[in-house]
Order: structure tokens, then C-alpha cells, then sequence
């Protein structure tokens, strides 16, 4: 049979290309071209795919029901869909997309059958092209819980591999941390730890699989401080202090880091000497005003 594809430029597609272009075929979607990229000048294909079979990552952010609204009304404005999603194929019948799933979202609530697709042949580039998904700015929230569902499929499809490997991908070793305390709690005050997670968080060494679970120690560690965090804040809240930079404020005045310090401490003894300090914190010094002014002169913390 004769494809129904166009091929640029005129060259011999690799066999798997072609290959997952007639599995496409075979889904129910029509592959379109066959064609190099401008940049790597890797082998992508331009398809239409069934809406039924399309879906996100497991491991990416979860949907901004704001944005999705917003950019429906922009679609059905324009009259037309002119922005195809990025996705990749782990099996027959199977498409996820790294980068698109609110655009495919539109399409679905608008009863679209098919997506216009660019489909990236080899499915691992899907972890890189989470790290660039730019189609909505990550909060802090967003993008620690993206990185840590992210580790957990590469743990299970590479346990040996280190996070250093997937340095690129995670971004940043705090991320990962926190995605494991979004996940038990999404009002987890992340905005108000990342300062000082961010000075003495690194990325650990050993297999992903193993390094997992220091990070669940690393979050308890964190989460005991929040505990104490939260004491400090109901007793000020008693003196009828309330304010939305408080937690940042009494996390400052009890850091055990300093910027006169030229070696940090360990994460471990880091934040068991911050719950110390917060267990002495004297809220009877701590006036209103002195938060507000802080608050002022802050630079604003990471949206949560």
C-alpha cells in the first residue's frame, strides 16, 4: 500500500519512524509528513490522532481549570486550532502528550475528534520536554509536584540511575522534596521553606529507587519543622497577630542559616537545629508592625 504521508526531505525515513507512522494508521489517526527537525534534524512525525486514545503524562502537573477556560474562548474566538501538541507513544493504541495537555483539553470540550500532533518517536525525550513545557508558567506548587511524579517513572523505568543524571529534568534537588510534601498536603506552606531548602538541598547520590527514600526522610524533616512552624504561629495568632507573611518572618529569624556563612550545614542538621529554634522562639518580642515592615521589604516569596 502507498503511504499517505509526505516525507522532508526526500530521504528514507529510519524503519521505526515509518513504523510508528503505520501504527498510527493502524490507531484510527492519520499520519500527515514524515520530516527532520531544524534543529537535531531528529525524525518527527506531523499527525492527526483519535481524541479517545490521547491523553497527559501520568507525571506532569495537574490542569489549571483557569486556563483551560481562557484559552477555550481564544480557540472559539480564532475559529480554528492552530497550535498542535507535542506527544509520544509508549505503545499501540497509547499517546501521551508532555507538552499540550490543556490545549488538548480544549479540543475535547469543544467535541473535537481528532488533535493535530508533532509525534517525537523516542519516548524519553517526553522527561525532557516536561522540563521546557512553557505553555503555562509553573507556581511553586505546580512545578515541585510535575518533578516529583516525573522521578517516580524514571525511578521505575532507571532505579540505578542518580539524580544528577536528571539534573536537566528535576531543575532543582528542592523541588523534589517538595513534591513529596505537596503530595500529603497541597497547603503545604512550600513559599515559606524554600529559602533555606534551596541553600542546603542537594541532589543525592545512589540509584533513583534507593534515593527515594531519603527524600521521604528529608520531607519528614521538613514537615516536623512545619509542625513547630505552626505552633509558633497559633501562639502569635492568640496575641492577635495576623498576617500573610508571618510564617516567612518567624522562618527568618530562626534560620540556623546566615549569609556570613561560608559552609552550610548538612540538610539533617539543618533543619533539626531550625525546629530547636523554633521550640525557643519567643513570640512575646514579635510586634505586628515589625512583620509588616519585613513583609514590605521582602521580595515577594514563590507563588504556592
Amino acid at each position: 500500500m502507498t503511504p499517505r504521508w509526505s516525507v522532508h526531505p526526500e530521504k528514507t525515513p529510519p524503519a521505526p519512524v515509518v513504523a510508528l507512522a503505520e501504527q498510527i494508521e493502524r490507531d484510527g489517526g492519520r499520519a500527515l509528513a514524515l520530516y527532520q527537525d531544524p534543529v537535531g534534524e531528529h525524525w518527527q512525525i506531523f499527525c492527526l490522532l483519535p481524541m479517545a486514545i490521547v491523553d497527559a503524562t501520568p507525571y506532569q502537573r495537574d490542569l489549571s481549570p483557569t486556563h483551560v477556560k481562557r484559552l477555550t474562548e481564544v480557540v472559539k474566538r480564532v475559529d480554528r486550532f492552530v497550535d498542535p501538541i507535542v506527544a509520544m507513544s509508549p505503545k499501540s493504541g497509547v499517546y501521551w502528550t508532555p507538552n499540550g495537555n490543556h490545549r488538548r483539553v480544549v479540543l475535547q470540550k469543544l467535541k473535537a475528534d481528532l488533535v493535530p500532533a508533532i509525534l517525537v518517536p523516542e519516548p524519553e525525550v517526553a522527561f525532557l520536554i516536561l522540563a521546557l513545557n512553557t505553555e503555562k508558567a509553573h507556581n511553586l506548587k505546580e512545578k515541585s509536584l510535575e518533578v516529583i511524579r516525573m522521578y517516580r517513572g524514571l525511578a521505575e523505568e532507571s532505579p540505578s540511575a542518580t539524580e544528577e543524571e536528571f539534573a536537566f529534568q528535576f531543575e532543582a534537588p528542592h523541588f523534589i522534596t517538595l513534591g513529596l510534601l505537596y503530595e500529603a498536603n497541597k497547603r503545604f506552606a512550600g513559599g515559606a521553606f524554600a529559602p533555606i531548602l534551596r541553600r542546603v538541598d542537594k541532589f543525592l547520590r545512589g540509584g533513583l529507587a534507593k534515593a527515594l527514600e531519603e527524600r521521604r526522610e528529608r520531607a519528614d524533616l521538613v514537615r516536623a519543622a512545619d509542625e513547630a512552624l505552626a505552633l509558633v504561629v497559633a501562639k502569635l495568632k492568640k496575641r492577635g497577630i495576623r498576617h500573610p507573611y508571618v510564617k516567612n518572618y518567624v522562618l527568618a529569624r530562626t534560620t540556623p542559616l546566615t549569609r556570613a556563612r561560608k559552609t552550610l550545614p548538612p540538610f539533617e542538621q539543618a533543619f533539626k537545629k531550625l525546629g530547636d529554634n523554633l521550640e525557643a522562639f519567643d513570640v512575646a518580642k514579635v510586634r505586628y508592625d515589625d512583620i509588616q515592615r519585613t513583609a514590605i521589604m521582602a521580595a515577594p516569596a514563590p507563588a504556592e
